[in-house]
Formats: C-alpha cells, sequence, structure tokens
C-alpha cells in the first residue's frame, strides 16, 4: 500500500428510522468507520453512532462504482459484526478506488450478505475525504423518507407477489433440499425464510405445458397446452414460439391485473408468440420481457430478447444454442457472446420492482420470473464456472448428445445453479432495500425435473448435463419428460413474513394448478370458475389444512404417451401409450415409497379402476395434442 492512501472499511447496520434521524441530524454519527493508516500500518478505530443505510447503495447514495444491493450474495453463512468488520479489510490491496466488496446489509425483519468479490474496501487518497462526507451528507435528506418506507414496509393493500420458476432444476439440486456439491445459499435461506414443500407437482414434465397448467389452472386433461410444439407447425406466418393458448384462455395474470395489480413477466414465456392469441401482453401481463420461444432460450447469448411485442438486440454476434465439437480442444470462449441474457434479464426485473416503490400512488404488483437456468445449453461466463472444482471435469463434453460442447461440463452446470441463486438474492435484495420485504410472497419452484439421459453410449445426459453426478433428483425415480417423480415432483419453498411460518417443512400436496387458486385466495380475488386446482393458502399459512386433496392429473402425449392419477397417497401410471408395445398400468404408495420401486399394480385393481374413472371425467378432447388412453377414450 502507497503511504497516501488510507483503506476504508464501512460497516452499514440498520437499527430504524428514529436511531437514524438522531444519528444524522442531531449527533452527526456516521456508522462504525475503521481507518488504517498505510503509511504505518497502525489500526485507529472511530466508533461513531450506528445508523441505517441498509437502502443506500439501491439509491445509489454512494459514489459510482460503489455496492449495488444485489451485485452478488455471499455464499458465507450470516456471521456477528465483529466478524464481519474483519472481513472487510482483506483484498485491502485494491487500488484506487476501485471496488471490491462484502457488504452486510440490514433491515428490521431480515439480514443479507453481499459480495461482489469479495470486501467491502475503498482505496482513496485523504485529502478527498471531507468532500465524500460532504457530498454524502448532502445526499442523505432527499432519500430519508425513502428510507423510512424501506424500513417500515409501503401501505397495507393486497399483498405483491413474487414467483420465481426455474427451468429443469431437478428436486435435488438445492441445499435445502439435500445437494451437496452445488451451492445455493440464496435459496436456503430463503427455506430459512419461508415453508420447504416436499411434495409439490409441476404441471407436465416439459416446460410449454407446464406453463399452461401454472398460468391457467387447468390440469393436463383440460390444458389447452399438453406438449412442446412449435407455432409454426399450425401457424405459417410465426418462425418463432410455441403453439399458443387461445384469446379465451384466462390466466392468473389477467385476473390480478383485472383486480388492480401491475403485471410483468420477466424470462421465457412460451406460450405463444408475440401478436398471436397467446401473446403475454393479451393474457395480463402489461410487461413482458425475456424469450418468447424457447428454442431461442437453448442460447444465453441470443441475438436479441422480446420487450412486449418488440425485438431488443442484445448480442451482435449471438452464439447459437446448437454445435458439436467432434475432435479437436473444446474452448469455453468460443461459446462465450457479448451479453448474457440472465443478467439482463435481471436488471429488468430489479428495474421493475424500483418503479413500483417509486410509484406515488402504490399499487400491488405480480412479478413473474421465469428464469432460464439451469436448461441447457450450458455457456455460463467462465468466471463462473472457475468457481467449481476443475478435478470434477475428466473428460470435455463435444455436443454428441445435443446443444453446445463445454470443457468443464460438470462445473458448468453447477456454475448455472449457483448464478440462479444468485438472481434469487438479488431480488430478494431488491424487495427489502425497496420496502416490499414484509408484504410480498415469494414462491420459488421448477418447471420439470432433471435433464434426461442423452445418447446412448454417452456419459453425458442432454446437452452435456451430468444429473447423476450430482444426484439431481434424489432418490426419486426418472427425469424431465416423464410423469414418475424425478420428472414431475419439484423443489417449492413460499416466504411471506407474519403469513407463512419460517423454517418449516409441510408435506401438504400440490401442484401448478393449485397456484391459481390459491393466489387469487391470498390476494383477496374472486377466481374465475373451472379450474382444476385447490386453495392452497390456508395449508402454507398454518390456519387449515387441506384434507382431500382433488385428484391430481396427467395426460402426456410425448416420450411415447404417458398419463398419471395421484389419489390421496397413491399414484397410478402409465406409460408408452403410443408405442407398438403399451406399458402396464402401474401403482405406488408415493409417501413410503417416493421412489417408485414397488409396485402394487397386481394388489389394487381397485386403484386403477378409480384412476380410469377419474381419467374418463376429467379427460377433454385436444386435437392438437391427442393421447388414446385405453379404457378411457379409446
Amino acid at each position: 500500500m502507497e503511504r497516501d492512501e488510507w483503506t476504508f472499511g464501512w460497516w452499514f447496520s440498520w437499527i430504524g428510522f428514529t436511531d437514524f434521524f438522531r444519528a444524522v441530524f442531531f449527533k452527526v454519527g456516521f456508522g462504525i468507520v475503521t481507518i488504517v493508516a498505510g503509511n504505518d500500518g497502525r489500526n485507529q478505530n472511530i466508533g461513531m453512532n450506528e445508523f441505517a443505510v441498509t437502502a443506500l447503495a439501491a439509491w445509489n447514495m454512494l459514489e459510482p462504482g460503489f455496492a449495488q444491493v444485489g451485485d452478488e450474495l455471499s455464499d458465507r453463512p450470516r456471521h456477528t459484526p465483529q466478524h464481519a468488520q474483519k472481513e472487510m479489510f482483506r483484498k485491502s490491496e485494491v487500488r484506487d478506488r476501485r471496488l471490491a466488496t462484502h457488504c452486510p446489509l440490514r433491515t428490521g425483519r431480515a439480514a443479507l450478505w453481499f459480495e461482489p468479490q469479495p470486501t467491502i474496501s475503498f482505496i482513496m487518497n485523504p485529502r478527498p475525504m471531507h468532500s465524500l462526507i460532504q457530498r454524502f451528507l448532502a445526499r442523505i435528506l432527499p432519500v430519508s423518507f425513502s428510507m423510512l418506507a424501506a424500513s417500515s414496509g409501503h401501505a397495507a393493500g393486497p399483498p405483491n407477489i413474487v414467483f420465481i420458476l426455474a427451468d429443469d432444476l431437478g428436486y435435488g439440486e438445492l441445499g435445502c433440499y439435500g445437494q451437496q456439491k452445488i451451492r445455493t445459499p440464496n435459496i436456503d435461506r430463503l427455506a430459512e425464510q419461508g415453508t420447504r414443500f416436499t411434495q409439490h407437482y409441476s404441471g407436465a414434465p416439459v416446460c410449454a405445458p407446464a406453463r399452461c397448467v401454472l398460468m391457467t389452472g387447468k390440469h393436463l386433461g383440460h390444458a389447452e397446452i399438453r406438449g412442446n410444439r412449435q407455432a409454426s407447425v399450425s401457424f405459417k406466418e410465426f418462425t418463432e414460439g410455441q403453439h399458443p393458448i387461445s384469446a379465451a384462455a384466462v390466466t392468473i395474470a389477467q385476473t390480478l391485473q383485472q383486480a388492480g395489480y401491475d403485471t410483468a413477466a420477466i424470462g421465457k414465456w412460451g406460450l405463444g408468440p408475440a401478436g398471436s392469441t397467446g401473446d403475454p401482453n393479451k393474457h395480463g401481463f402489461g410487461l413482458f420481457y425475456g424469450y418468447n420461444c424457447q428454442a431461442v432460450a437453448h442460447s444465453y447469448y441470443p441475438k436479441f430478447l422480446w420487450r412486449n411485442d418488440k425485438q431488443e438486440p442484445v448480442n451482435d454476434h449471438p452464439i447459437p444454442g446448437h454445435q458439436t465439437k467432434p475432435a479437436g480442444e473444446v474452448r469455453m470462449e468460443d461459446y462465450i457472446g457479448e451479453n448474457y441474457a440472465p443478467n439482463l434479464m435481471v436488471k429488468e426485473a430489479l428495474a421493475f420492482i424500483k418503479r413500483q416503490a417509486d410509484k406515488p400512488t402504490k399499487t400491488p404488483f405480480f412479478l413473474y420470473l421465469a428464469f432460464i437456468e439451469p436448461h441447457v445449453a450450458m455457456h455460463p461466463p467462465e468466471c463462473l464456472v472457475d468457481e467449481y472444482p476443475a478435478a470434477w471435469d475428466t473428460r470435455p463434453y463435444r455436443g454428441e448428445s445435443g446443444y453446445l460442447p463445454h470443457p468443464r461440463p460438470r462445473a458448468a452446470y453447477a456454475a448455472m445453479i449457483t448464478d440462479l441463486d444468485r438472481h434469487v438474492g438479488k431480488v430478494m435484495a431488491a424487495l427489502e432495500a425497496n420496502g416490499f420485504g414484509a408484504d410480498t410472497l415469494v414462491v420459488f419452484t421448477s418447471d420439470n425435473g432433471a435433464t434426461h439421459e442423452g445418447k446412448a453410449g454417452s456419459p453425458f445426459h442432454i446437452g452435456g448435463a451430468d444429473p447423476v453426478f450430482f444426484n439431481s433428483e434424489g432418490d426419486l425415480k426418472g427425469f424431465k419428460g416423464r410423469v414418475y417423480e424425478g420428472g414431475i415432483r419439484m423443489p417449492m419453498i413460499a416466504r411471506m413474513p407474519g403469513k407463512i411460518p419460517a423454517g418449516k417443512t409441510n408435506d401438504t400436496p400440490g401442484c401448478f394448478a393449485d397456484w391459481f387458486p390459491t393466489l387469487c385466495a391470498m390476494a383477496g380475488v374472486k377466481p374465475p370458475d373451472g379450474l382444476d386446482g385447490d386453495n392452497l393458502w390456508p395449508v402454507m399459512t398454518g390456519t387449515g389444512k387441506l384434507a382431500v386433496h382433488k385428484p391430481m392429473i396427467w395426460v402426456y402425449p410425448e416420450y411415447g404417451g404417458q398419463v398419471a392419477v395421484r389419489i390421496g397417497d397413491f399414484k397410478v401410471i402409465r406409460a408408452d401409450l403410443q408405442k407398438k408395445t403399451m406399458g402396464a398400468w402401474e401403482v405406488y404408495e408415493i409417501p413410503k415409497d417416493r421412489g417408485e420401486t414397488h409396485d402394487l399394480a397386481a394388489s389394487r385393481q381397485d386403484l386403477i379402476d378409480q384412476a380410469v374413472a377419474i381419467l374418463k371425467r376429467e379427460v377433454s378432447p385436444n386435437p392438437i395434442f391427442p393421447l388414446t388412453i385405453p379404457g378411457v377414450n379409446d
């Protein structure tokens, strides 16, 4: 360190607006400031009143380049202030006001740790210190009332909803669901602050139909979309996007929007191209930003993303989502473009939250974040890959099972999930910083199970994923594309302070069709008639129980054709319905056999008969996604 440089380690903590006001305006306190003299290494501690600047970075009160709320979330757990203060002086060799941040941001309700690499230290010449202080104080007054809002929350009214949907995330790929190799500290913290559900099911074992069930509240026996089908098959005018939901389909976003909610969908849509009947703007979303088409979302460096009905260029040199490298060196940098789409979508989400906070008249909002991780192709930024051991990968993935090659496929896959985790952390930080932490329901789940097996003879699953190495499904049977537990049982976490119990686990069965009536109940909105799900809000809040869940139904014409019915504790399955040799009926008692290893079909014909009767009643014809079920509609 040069002799004329000083290192300032700042630790800020929120102790309430009253103490903040008194400290700043009456006692002129700045928080805890530790000055390290660069010329002789002696430490001089100047202790002043703690005061609240939790949201400083969120309102850009610090100098350009300083920490921004949600830049990165630390993988380490919460520590004591003493430990935090010690940690701040690592990396003190950082020069000339460059920032390496470890900033504990606290509110009256929660504590979050941020780490854009890896401690909070700023280096500057001591002479301009007084001008920094003057500028800092000058900017306190205009935002003091905003900080009051951040501490105490917004006025009472309908709660906000943030629904986060991962893409192809397996049941066992989060630390809070048993993952041992991949770090997910922020989602794990979400589970600590909310309730973790262990028997929650997607609406389908693949992307588009799962999202249709989620949005419309109709199970796969009634859903308009029952498989992944490009819109161009039926509508030649569209060059991208999936088969659209109809104009008559009613989504949860439409219902909430009509009730006064501001709505936004950011991420992957998959229910119809822009301009079609399935356009997200036509189904209740005031803002759409991201990938309209699932196939385009195979690349994390696309040529464009959609903003409502307009394409916004994001990469001058886009990277296609499918290539092979049969021979030669596989290089990470060959598959990296200019702008990583997930970062752009997270930025858009944080901007939406900030706009909601800045509105003079507060309105509730529904933010649907359909992130694309960890769906392949795998080409995350190299710095993320380097966070995981090089020893994991003994051979490159050459693209033999589709999507893109990668020199370190296991590390890349883990990096995608950890990056997803950081997206969640940034969103949570933005909610807290903008005063929405207490009056917002946050839900995290996934659309279907981990990526399934790849080309015969390849050790890799589709796209180079290795769910066996990561034990991605735990003891569950099957992967994406299958109606066995591994294909449709999802991690699901719900958090709302004061409403949903913290640190709890709940084994009540539920499914995507339940979200429409559940969110309506939470928001005090009358749901439309004809929904297939149950209201789980009393279960989530601990104010009631669901005695009997409606039968959960999957009618899936792809991957050979499959049906499944969950009846109480039992699940009845039949696979390969479109193959020459159809599979037999299978019956499993899920709470006792979630790995589906003990088939009870021979002794439980009564359950098979009951499943057939339910399917006869609940399966409507669908000529776009037909499936003949013996004894039901044959």
